[in-house]
């Protein structure tokens, strides 16, 4: 008989790439969008999880048009409280110890009152469901990049009204290659001088140069992706020197087309470069798998040891913005988790 291996789902771990419509259950999306008569797209309905790809820019606006139809359906207070609730208690099951969740407020500031309204609101309920739950949770506040970077400097001032007041961190999303980075550097000089975690996206629509860039202008602690640094081994050992940490999504890599197969994404090159790598899942909603299913991923697809996940989770609680005392028990409890064989694995990747 082959050992039995311990459940990834009860590995400690951080979750630190999760975007806030993207976090919605699908189940939750059918509901609302039944109860307001809202129309949803066949990729989103029968042809659900969606086949995306972001090769080109018909295919990124087509994974864009799918995320604004979900987030259309957040129509009342009630629904923003049940989507973070219900992202909390997913996380949970899958280990997560700390969460961190992204929003940018501008996408929800027509429907919720304006973009401090929005963001009392969704602090109020990270608040809620981090008490319900027990899961340690924080907010990113992220601009876009195909909006102007004037945009971004009017939430990077927003950020640093909240921070240290549940608002941990800014970013800076969606197509990569569209904007210039260079022209959100003052954004992130805001957010920086308020002594906020910066964590733009970076690294995977775009290669080793775009990250290079990332660095100059807007001085990050982390990458979102980061993946095709791996190209460059050079960068590399820049990131290391500077200590920036990559936020690394699998499924969304092979979705979106960066990578053909799941044993292309190069996790073990990142680890071996000293580099602090840290598994999420991006958008469940729109890529079907959430935080478990990334370590199982590995497991199944590149034969991750026990000790190799054990390892990963370690430096997810590195990269978090954790408090010192959680990475502290977090540290401990992997420590067990991979002592630890007892009962029978029913790893699988969940919806």
């Amino acid at each position: 008989m082959m050992p039995m291996r311990p459940l990834i789902s009860t590995l400690p771990k951080a979750h630190l790439h999760l975007h806030f419509t993207g976090s919605m259950r699908h189940s939750t999306l059918l509901e609302l969008a039944e109860r307001d008569g809202i129309r949803l797209p066949a990729a989103l309905v029968e042809e659900w999880p969606p086949q995306l790809t972001a090769a080109d820019e018909k295919g990124w606006f087509r994974f864009q048009r799918l995320y604004d139809t979900a987030r259309s359906v957040l129509r009342t207070e009630d629904d923003v409280r049940r989507l973070v609730r219900e992202a909390a208690e997913d996380d949970v099951a899958d280990g997560s110890i700390w969460t961190e969740i992204q929003v940018d407020p501008s996408g929800y500031a027509a429907t919720f009152g304006g973009v401090t309204a929005f963001t009392d609101l969704v602090l109020d309920a990270v608040r809620d469901a981090s008490q319900s739950t027990g899961l340690g949770m924080s907010v990113v506040i992220a601009a876009n990049r195909t909006r102007h970077p004037l945009d971004a400097r009017t939430l990077a001032r927003l950020a640093a009204q909240y921070a240290g007041r549940g608002v941990h961190g800014f970013g800076l999303s969606n197509d990569e290659r569209r904007g210039d980075t260079a022209s959100f550097g003052p954004a992130f000089a805001i957010a920086e001088r308020a002594g906020l975690h910066l964590v733009p996206h970076g690294g995977e629509l775009r290669g080793p140069d775009h990250v290079r860039q990332c660095l100059t202008h807007l001085h990050p602690h982390r990458l979102g992706h980061g993946v095709r640094s791996a190209e460059d081994p050079r960068l590399l050992d820049e990131l290391a020197r500077q200590d920036v940490a990559l936020e690394v999504c699998p499924a969304s890599n092979i979705a979106l087309g960066v990578y053909q197969t799941f044993e292309e994404v190069p996790v073990r090159e990142l680890m071996a470069a000293g580099l602090d790598v840290a598994l999420g899942a991006d958008d469940p909603l729109l890529f079907g798998t959430r935080l478990a299913g990334q370590y199982a991923l590995l497991r199944a697809a590149q034969d991750f040891t026990d000790a190799e996940l054990a390892d990963l989770a370690r430096r997810s609680l590195r990269a978090a913005h954790a408090p010192d005392d959680v990475k502290a028990a977090g540290m401990r409890d992997i420590d067990a988790w991979l002592s630890s064989a007892a009962g029978p694995s029913h790893d699988r990747m969940k919806p």
